[in-house]
């Protein structure tokens, strides 16, 4: 059967397929698919602080279900036909996809379905990329003269696989036409030509000189010498990035084929935002490259980013310690704001990780071998239990204290979505229940976050005078509470953060806390300008709103969270 015969039967069954697991795209503009897809497009093509307030999140994911068992375009298929908010994704085009039979079979069975329905109901579309810029390291280029060679060459002219950003510019063209400028890259252009948004989400992790290993560089030496000041370091090795990057994404917008693409394409890095540990320990700068002039040039390089909102397996951080995400992200908040005034149109996403990999699933129990690859195992080992209820929980604070644009997910591309999905459910149901709602609507869009200034954030090393009143901390006081001072791997009972809109003395507040380790009841909790309020806090979170004029305290309650809750 030719493509064409197929793509006809394909749209034939979108229009009058009546499965829950296939698309269908019916004729009533009130159907759950349609009605989606018009939220999806309306809420990514909304400005980051417009008139109509913050935009509502998405799902996304950094497994692109290429091994057909993970997070696969026909899973995603099944999510937008269910009503779930999602930002469509694709691993990248590569090759020719029309070469021989087999490649073209490949190639159709995974992009065809989606695209089609993307392009039926001009929906946003992202593609997980690898570093691109990584290529230029290859022996090929290390292999050139020192002149059009741009990576790291050494003062005895070793030359090392990283790149430089002191190197040739040109050489920062190339990706184009590795990633960009290919047969497949062209074909998915072609069949679907006029999406409203297309990211190209880069892994962003190439092997690179850090400022601190300046005295490693040739170049370096021989412009600027020795004896320069850390600050020093840190601005020219940004403002080298700076200039390369740009060379770079704008060389692959050309590449494309279509004004469409070129005009609406935007570059996000994994991890290109401002540094989570500030103030963690003493050395936090030598994984940075805050300056005066910046906490981190990443928005000057970015058209956005995916910073990770990550409760790593290979560092001792917990979801209920002081040295915890929760904690850790409410760096972002003044970060955020920076971000926006350099670049209005910055795209904000958040990339969240539990944790665990090393193959190991929910079902497997506590395994020592795994321990410095799960974190659940890690928990395990503490006599405490791993369920979607405490995922949630942990999820929810942070999507919340953030409120991202979109929500990527990460697990290794060859972790099946099975032994995951409850907990995948529980991320859908996080961000469905904002459209559902209109009280968590209204808060999303316009609530201010609330902070604590009884307390200074607990990250308070090596902190520039520059940022030294900068409100940081967000985290409501609780009756739970250890005594301060608190240390890393202080315990914290109940996270809690709070929402205000209106003024005086019309107020209202919501308020989110969860209780990582267990179900606690009679929390009291302090609201800043307002009072103690006591509820109960369960581990996967829950919503209460404050009437300021009635006094009056009302749970929020969520018709899908009941519905998508599976077995813990």
């Amino acid at each position: 059967m030719n493509r064409i015969l197929k793509i006809h039967l394909l749209l034939l069954l979108l229009f009058t397929a009546a499965s829950p697991t296939r698309a269908v795209i019916k004729d009533d503009s009130q159907s759950i698919l349609r009605k989606t897809a018009a939220e999806i497009r309306r809420e990514t093509l909304l400005a980051p602080n417009g008139p109509a307030g913050r935009p509502l999140p998405l799902v996304s994911h950094w497994n692109m279900g290429s091994h057909g068992k993970g997070w696969t375009p026909q899973y995603q298929v099944e999510l937008l036909n269910q009503g779930h908010h999602i930002l469509p994704w694709f691993g990248w085009p590569r090759g020719n996809p029309d070469s021989k039979e087999d490649s073209a079979k490949r190639f159709y069975d995974y992009y065809d379905t989606l695209i089609t329905i993307c392009h039926e109901l001009s929906l946003p579309i992202s593609f997980r990329g690898t570093q691109w810029e990584a290529m230029l390291v290859r022996r090929e280029y290390r292999n050139l003269p020192e002149d059009t060679c741009p990576a790291v060459i050494t003062p005895t002219g070793e030359v090392l696989p990283r790149i430089s950003p002191f190197g040739p510019i040109d050489p920062w063209r190339d990706p184009a036409k590795e990633f960009v400028d290919t047969p497949a890259m062209k074909k998915i252009q072609q069949m679907y030509p006029n999406p409203p948004l297309v990211l190209f989400v880069s892994n962003n992790e190439a092997p690179d000189l850090r400022w601190h290993q300046v005295h490693q560089s040739k170049r370096y030496l021989d412009k600027y010498g020795k004896g320069r000041t850390d600050e020093f370091k840190r601005k020219v090795v940004a403002e080298g990035w700076m200039k390369r990057y740009t060379v770079m994404f704008h060389a692959m917008r050309e590449a494309l084929i279509g004004d469409t693409w070129k005009k609406n394409v935007r570059f996000v890095g994994y991890g290109a935002f401002g540094p989570s540990h500030f103030g963690r320990w003493s050395e936090w700068k030598e994984y940075s490259l805050i300056t005066d002039q910046w906490t981190s040039p990443n928005w000057h390089i970015w058209d956005g980013g995916s910073p990770s909102y990550y409760t790593h397996n290979w560092c001792p951080n917990r979801d209920h310690w002081v040295w915890s995400t929760q904690v850790q992200s409410m760096n972002w908040i003044f970060q955020l704001e920076e971000a926006f005034s350099v670049n209005p149109d910055f795209w904000w996403e958040v990339s969240l990780w539990d944790g665990n990999g090393g193959g190991w699933t929910p079902d497997k129990g506590y395994i020592p071998e795994l321990l410095p690859k799960s974190k659940a195992c890690q928990y395990l080992k503490d006599n405490q239990t791993y369920t979607p209820d405490r995922f949630e929980g942990w999820a929810q604070f942070g999507i919340w204290l953030l409120r991202p644009r979109v929500i990527r997910e990460f697990r290794a591309s060859t972790v099946p979505l099975e032994p995951w999905r409850p907990f995948f459910n529980r991320l859908l149901a996080i961000v469905d229940r904002v459209y559902e709602h209109k009280t968590l609507e209204d808060f999303w869009r316009r609530g201010r976050l609330v902070s604590n200034t009884a307390h200074s954030h607990p990250y308070q090393s090596n902190i520039p005078k520059k940022y030294s009143e900068q409100n940081r901390w967000f985290a409501l006081d609780t009756n739970l509470d250890p005594p301060r001072p608190w240390t890393l791997k202080t315990n914290i009972p109940v996270f809690s953060i709070a929402f205000v809109t209106g003024k005086e003395p019309k107020r209202r507040w919501l308020l989110y806390a969860h209780s990582p380790l267990e179900n606690r009841n009679s929390v009291k909790i302090s609201i800043p300008r307002f009072g103690v309020v006591t509820i109960d806090t369960p581990r996967e979170g829950t919503f209460y709103t404050i009437d300021e004029q009635t006094r009056k305290i009302t749970h929020v309650l969520s018709p899908k969270q009941s519905r998508l809750k599976s077995s813990n």
